[in-house]
């Protein structure tokens, strides 16, 4: 049986959708922390088990019968998202799960300007050492990101950033199918697995990428970060979360996101979708 939590967020909810393509229904069980809100997965034959990674009795109770366990990271920017994925490893453990896979990040590091990063890093330690089978999807940065990061660029012609560097840009949707693709796998896939788009454009080629797909001039602006994060504040964003994007920037210039694997590729049969197309589709 393969169990998944999260599955009503973007990344999960459309790996239970390509299960559900390959597997019975009665082969997957979805937990979530609202059950009213995973109804079109009932509707469709799956158990549907109530649980949140702040409740360690729930969590063993919903993991219980798992071969398989795919636990989704914390998006929660208040919470200590390390010891919530702590505690769900240690349920998993407590619920005699048989592997644990998680939606780590391509960036985990121990050391990076991007928080998440060194909570995907932690996590991942907490899997090696609760002597489970585990397996870390190390997603590249997910490329609808852009439509943020990027700023509005099809209004300015500017994507302005505080610094640059090269990012692997990976649709959400490709992670999604290859995670179910690695759930049917059979274990093959041990620790960390890189799953990236082919290429790992700067902001600068992100902005020429726009040009093209525009048909206008988009040019890039690098201000720094003092700059950068002046501007931010005098925007009205809350200083947590300017500071946060920084971070990703900061990374993305020390080369963190820079990595490319063909091994998404080859999991989902066919070349991922690309930067131009995350632009032209925005």
């Amino acid at each position: 049986m393969i169990t998944v939590t999260g599955a009503t967020g973007a990344l999960n909810g459309a790996t239970v959708d390509h299960l559900l393509d390959r597997v019975p229904a009665g082969d997957v069980v979805v937990v979530v922390r609202d059950p009213a809100r995973a109804q079109r997965f009932a509707d469709r034959g799956v158990e549907v088990r109530q649980a949140s990674y702040d409740d360690p009795g729930a969590m063993r109770t919903a993991f219980a019968g798992a071969d398989q366990l795919l636990l989704v990271s914390s998006n929660d920017p208040g919470a200590d998202a390390v010891a919530l994925h702590t505690a769900a490893v240690r349920a998993a453990v407590d619920a005699g799960v048989g592997r644990v896979l998680y939606t780590s990040h391509q960036g985990a590091a121990d050391v990076s300007p991007f928080a998440p990063a060194r909570v995907h890093r932690s996590t991942e330690q907490a899997l090696a050492d609760s002597g489970l089978p585990w397996t870390s999807l190390r997603n590249g940065f997910y490329a609808h990101s852009l439509d943020w990061l990027a700023g509005p660029w099809r209004d300015t012609g500017r994507v302005t950033v505080p610094v640059d560097g090269p990012v692997s840009w990976t649709a959400r949707e490709d992670a999604a199918e290859a995670a179910a693709v690695v759930l049917l796998s059979d274990g093959r896939f041990e620790g960390p697995v890189t799953l990236t788009a082919p290429d790992a454009p700067t902001f600068a080629e992100v902005a020429a990428l726009a040009a093209e797909v525009s048909g206008r001039p988009v040019e890039l602006a690098v201000v720094g970060a003092d700059a950068w994060l002046a501007d931010q504040l005098a925007a009205g964003r809350p200083e947590f979360v300017a500071r946060f994007t920084l971070g990703m920037y900061e990374a993305a210039a020390a080369g963190l996101f820079a990595g490319t694997d063909p091994l998404l590729g080859e999991l989902l049969g066919r070349a991922p979708r690309s930067v131009r197309d995350q632009l032209a589709g925005g």
